[in-house]
């Protein structure tokens, strides 16, 4: 059992969060150390910025707004000259399947970013006691709706349905996930493709702020198929050197020592320690757990980076809120703009 963070510790929490975006002066001296200033990621506010670059471009290629910056973004699409005035905006499909109550709350958010990108969506939503072979029905009734550029299947899955299968059974060109075996074979082979939204949200981060990933090492504590694996492939396009480690990796904190860029994706709450994190590196903390407090009620969340601690020794950190959990959304809606551009383009 998790315990919650201290008063003193949710304090400092308040007042980073008022200084999200801006260098952060970290209180007191480090021993044996120079202080560094750490920036904090405003992942939030770089969310807003690109999906509004989405809105224009979409208004702009459907002739629903005239907007010059829309139209500068659409000028770098190879496929801007098929689309036409009065076009059908992108489409997205969620299928929810059961009554998870955060599962409610994450598809919400996903069909509300789409309205004010200028997207279509729709939600579909399955008892729980859908079979396995309905869900796959369902599915590829959309993968033939010819209105439909984007499914996703919103996780997690009522027990006794496989996960797996659902995503398997999405048509690679639609797979906005980025989660079928289509789209993570090219991913590994170097190809062009629809890939996880978290770990292109956290290319978007890097790239904004300047980090340079060429001959850096990168370590990449979590191997899951949705998140570690896809960035360490990533950043291995970017030509970084990449250690892939797990939370029973052998002299963990020592292997992160030697990181310029470190991602922490395993689900353990503050995993990452002060003295783990070389002195200036950028820290991308993919975490966010709810943790049992004090009184008993769940906190959070907490990310895999003791953020507080993090101050003041790392160079760049993305915070558990307002960090990458805005990126994966925006990544998912580009993921569903270039669908839409490639099904528009060949028609």
């Amino acid at each position: 059992m998790t315990t919650a963070a201290s008063p003193s510790r949710a304090a400092g929490r308040a007042q980073s969060r008022e200084k999200i975006g801006q260098p952060v002066q970290t209180q007191g001296q480090m021993r044996g150390r120079t202080r560094i200033e750490t920036s904090v990621v405003d992942g939030l506010g770089l969310a807003r910025k690109l999906r509004a670059e989405m809105a224009a471009q979409v208004a702009a290629l459907t002739g629903s707004a005239a907007a010059a910056e829309g139209a500068a973004a659409v000028a770098e699409r190879p496929a801007a000259s098929a689309f036409h005035s009065g076009a059908r905006p992108p489409c997205l499909v969620t299928l929810r399947v059961g009554e998870d109550p955060a599962s409610r709350a994450y598809v919400a958010g996903k069909h509300r970013a789409c309205r004010r990108a200028g997207f279509t969506s729709r939600n579909l939503e399955l008892p729980a006691n859908t079979s396995q072979k309905e869900l796959l029905a369902q599915i590829e009734a959309l993968n033939q709706d010819g209105e439909v550029d984007g499914i996703l299947v919103q996780l997690p899955l009522p027990k006794g349905l496989d996960a797996v299968a659902a995503a398997c059974a999405i048509a690679a060109e639609k797979d906005v996930d980025g989660v079928g075996p289509v789209n993570a074979g090219r991913l590994l082979v170097g190809g062009a493709g629809l890939f996880p939204c978290t770990p292109l949200g956290i290319l978007a981060i890097l790239d904004h702020y300047g980090v340079e990933l060429r001959g850096a090492h990168a370590v990449v504590i979590g191997r899951s198929n949705i998140v570690g694996k896809p960035v360490s492939l990533l950043l291995q396009r970017r030509d970084a050197t990449v250690t892939m480690c797990h939370s029973r990796s052998r002299n963990l904190p020592e292997i992160c020592q030697s990181a310029d860029l470190l991602v922490a994706c395993t689900g353990v709450p503050r995993l990452v320690k002060a003295g783990w994190i070389q002195p200036g590196a950028a820290v991308m903390d993919v975490g966010a757990t709810y943790v049992n407090g004090k009184s008993g009620n769940l906190e959070g969340p907490v990310g895999d980076v003791d953020f507080e601690a993090a101050l003041g020794r790392a160079g760049l950190i993305t915070p558990h809120r307002r960090g990458v959990g805005p990126m994966t959304i925006t990544m998912l809606l580009r993921n569903t703009l270039d669908a839409w551009c490639q099904r528009m383009g060949a028609a």
